[in-house]
């Protein structure tokens, strides 16, 4: 798990549910942070790992920080 200063913020809040756009999301956040290998990693776990939902998301906040789009204009 990356500390929370080193994980990128990431628009999740308000954004459709769909786990695979929310996925595409952190993926791109990861990646304009200079993190692909994060990026593929949440991913693999993502698909490996979370039986459900609520499992991915939690994954996904390992990776990036939660925050809306509002959050990103400040």
């Amino acid at each position: 798990m990356m500390n929370e200063k080193e994980r990128p913020k990431c628009p999740l809040i308000g954004a459709d549910s769909n786990i695979f756009y929310l996925i595409g999301l952190a993926s791109r956040s990861l990646k304009r942070a200079g993190m692909p290998k994060e990026a593929w990693e949440m991913a693999f776990r993502i698909h490996t790992e979370a039986e459900d939902y609520s499992q991915a998301f939690v994954i996904i906040g390992e990776y990036v920080g939660l925050s809306s789009r509002e959050d990103e204009h400040e």
